[in-house]
């Protein structure tokens, strides 16, 4: 099939609101990372927090979505103008033939916590402002985004820990293909909540400090929320688009990748095959970079077996912090934007190179035009997906 066109697309993350604050972030070294002030109790670590969450209730027909998630994403639909965008390409479509894909890893959960400590005791029942459907339910993301954009074709929520997002662009690419609709909305949204942040640090993965990626001393993530959009069309013309993807699995182990990198490397084989690129072709890989050990040196392996060191590579987790089933389409759109102003960002917070590492890991931003970026989000359970974005040939 020939390549999806990216017609209109938009991020939101601690960076702030939209593509122009997310660049100025980038181009000035300025991250959104700060001290844990989202839970009191704890843990004693640093998030990207996205501000004006709170303040932003989701109110008439849309009342009934109201949780973080949710007004997340609306906070994330409603820059870049990216709802007028969708609103024309549901002219020309037809509501029905307009796709809904989401990635996130644990949606509204947030309003289900909510909902629990708002029990006088143990035995109580939840409150009766609890709407689970709505609300908490995995569904409630992509249900919301279609309803909020008047849409009407297949509407999905993947959730596939870490690469849920990255995935949400394969599954649309393949309804496209098989005819199911043709276009997409494709993206993530994951919001801060308790679950991650204890459960995360219950695991001993949270940082005590902003997270360093590729840095030998990294030690742990950062947890960030952020939501992410991209408008997908069967259409000519000049353009980034998206060109291809690759996805795998490790058949490993539940929460540590293969240290060989093997599943990794086929997701971004497979993502050059598909867009029928070779490897130097890609001028810029933005790695998923979470910054422990074990991830990161995976994703070396990976990147040096396929790439070798003559493609600049760097993780932005620095600045935003790992924003979970958000970060496969945040990921990809920030190389969407890299490209479209010519920029490698670099990685922030990383002092120096991890020296066994053989792929070149750029700590410096620079600009330099950019055709094609590679952008790598893998998860839990050895869940890996690639996409390749850029012109093309």
């Amino acid at each position: 099939m020939p390549a999806l066109k990216i017609t209109a697309y938009t991020l939101t993350s601690a960076l702030g609101v939209g593509r122009e604050a997310t660049l100025d972030a980038l181009r000035a070294r300025r991250g959104g990372l700060r001290p844990n002030d989202f839970d009191p109790r704890g843990p004693n670590t640093w998030i990207g927090r996205v501000d004006g969450v709170e303040d932003a209730p989701l109110t008439g027909a849309f009342a009934p979505y109201d949780c973080r998630n949710n007004r997340l994403a609306e906070i994330g639909l409603a820059a870049d103008a990216f709802i007028d965008h969708c609103r024309r390409a549901r002219e020309r479509h037809g509501a029905g033939n307009i796709g809904v894909f989401m990635g996130t890893s644990t949606s509204g959960v947030e309003q289900t916590e909510l909902a629990y400590l708002a029990r006088e005791d143990a035995q109580a029942p939840l409150p009766d402002w609890f709407d689970y459907a709505h609300t908490g339910d995995l569904f409630s993301l992509a249900a919301y985004v279609r309803d909020r954009l008047g849409l009407n074709g297949p509407t999905q929520t993947l959730s596939t820990a870490c690469s849920s997002s990255a995935k949400a662009f394969a599954t649309a690419w393949r309804h496209i293909e098989a005819g199911l609709c043709t276009a997409a909305v494709v993206g993530g949204v994951d919001s801060l909540c308790r679950m991650t942040l204890h459960g995360f640090a219950a695991l001993q993965l949270v940082s005590e400090r902003p997270c360093r990626p590729a840095d030998p001393t990294r030690d742990r993530i950062s947890i960030g929320e952020a939501a992410a959009f991209a408008l997908l069309e069967s259409a000519d013309g000049a353009g980034i688009h998206l060109l291809g993807y690759g996805e795998s699995n490790d058949a490993y182990h539940m929460s540590s990748p293969d240290p060989t990198g093997a599943g990794a490397a086929l997701a971004m084989r497979s993502a050059l095959h598909r867009a029928g690129l070779e490897a130097a072709d890609v001028d810029f890989i933005h790695l998923h970079g979470t910054a422990t050990p074990a991830n990161d040196t995976a994703e070396d392996r990976a990147v040096s077996e396929v790439f070798g060191n003559a493609v600049p590579c760097a993780s932005t987790k620095g600045w935003t912090g790992h924003t979970l089933g958000a970060a496969g389409a945040a990921n990809a759109l920030i190389g969407a934007l890299c490209i479209e102003h010519g920029l490698i960002p670099g990685s922030l917070n990383t002092a120096s190179v991890d020296p066994a590492f053989a792929s070149d890991v750029r700590i410096a931003g620079s600009e330099t035009p950019l055709r094609r970026v590679v952008s790598n989000a893998f998860g839990f359970g050895g869940s890996n997906a690639s996409l390749v974005l850029g012109y093309p040939a």
